[in-house]
């Protein structure tokens, strides 16, 4: 495990933290055996903290005609673009256990147009990438190519709603210079012991 620092900005001391982020960070330290770093970097400011993971869980967490696998592609393919090493490794860890595919990241945030994904996919990873990169040209053709591949305009909010939520984790990831836990690297590649 790496001893560099995980943001360049203080992390407060778990046990000084305000009683709902420490029920938080335990909680999710529970589930995956280890504290995500994005948990410990963003609990500098606990107000943003609380925001962040309440939109977060709201797009990525609920019941969406996007599947959870889906989603996690968005994060990679939006990630990779806006070169953000934390949300490409890290997401590709979960896409990779959500997927039940230890290739399915890697093949994404390289080029997701060459990945073994289905053509609606593609198609919503492209309307992704412009949302990322050109969100001011969206127009009814992009809907209507969406529509062609089954997505509804519920689904096509979820699209671009994820896609615009990572540009923001993106650049603060990058902005604070936030360290990828080691154990996501391997997350998902090995079946499990």
């Amino acid at each position: 495990m790496s001893d560099k620092p995980i943001s360049r900005f203080p992390i407060p001391d778990i046990n000084e933290m305000p009683d709902d982020i420490r029920e938080v960070i335990l909680a999710v330290q529970e589930k995956s055996g280890f504290i995500p770093n994005v948990f410990l970097a963003l609990a500098h400011r606990p107000d943003e903290f609380r925001a962040f993971f309440a939109y977060h869980d709201a797009l990525m967490e609920k019941e969406s005609g996007l599947t959870k696998g889906e989603r996690e592609m968005i994060v990679v393919a939006t990630s990779s673009r806006n070169q953000c090493i934390y949300c490409v490794v890290a997401h590709g860890a979960i896409l990779r256990i959500r997927e039940k595919n230890p290739l399915i990241a890697d093949q994404i945030a390289a080029n997701y147009r060459k990945a073994d994904i289905t053509p609606r996919q593609k198609a919503m990873l492209d309307f992704a990438l412009k949302i990322t990169l050109n969100a001011n040209e969206v127009d009814d053709d992009d809907y209507a190519l969406l529509h062609e591949h089954g997505f509804s305009d519920e689904d096509i909010w979820d699209i671009g709603a994820i896609s615009a939520f990572f540009g923001l984790s993106n650049r603060m990831v990058n902005l604070t210079s936030m360290r990828t836990n080691d154990e996501f690297y391997l997350l998902g590649r090995l079946p499990k012991k």
